[in-house]
């Protein structure tokens, strides 16, 4: 597993009951407004990247792809998980901020 501050941070959202995870707790958490982040794992199905793409569009949530489903559930100490939300808006901007900086990384290493 990939040890960076992503999952961890992940990981100290779940302590503070901040993270809603799996397909349909966290489409329930977009709909409602709760939802300030999701994370859909690379290796998810592309019925379940549209669905969150599309849906995440509507509601204006960040969606970001990272991890795998075995990396995102190692993270918050479940099973393997598709898609993760945080729903705490402090918590949200510092995953963000990190999956921005590895996303530039990634940029930047395929150049």
């Amino acid at each position: 597993m990939r040890q960076n501050k992503i999952f961890s941070l992940l990981g100290i959202a779940m302590k503070g009951r901040k993270v809603v995870s799996g397909e349909h707790q966290t489409l329930e958490a977009v709909k409602k407004g709760s939802a300030m982040l999701v994370i859909v794992s690379e290796d998810a199905s592309d019925n379940t990247k549209k669905l969150f793409s599309d849906k995440c569009s509507f509601y204006k949530v960040p969606v970001f792809r990272y991890g795998t489903k075995a990396e995102l559930g190692r993270a918050i100490g479940k099973e393997m998980r598709s898609s993760v939300c945080v729903c705490d808006a402090g918590l949200a901007d510092a995953v963000i901020s990190q999956l921005e900086k590895s996303q530039a990384g990634n940029n930047e290493a395929g150049k």
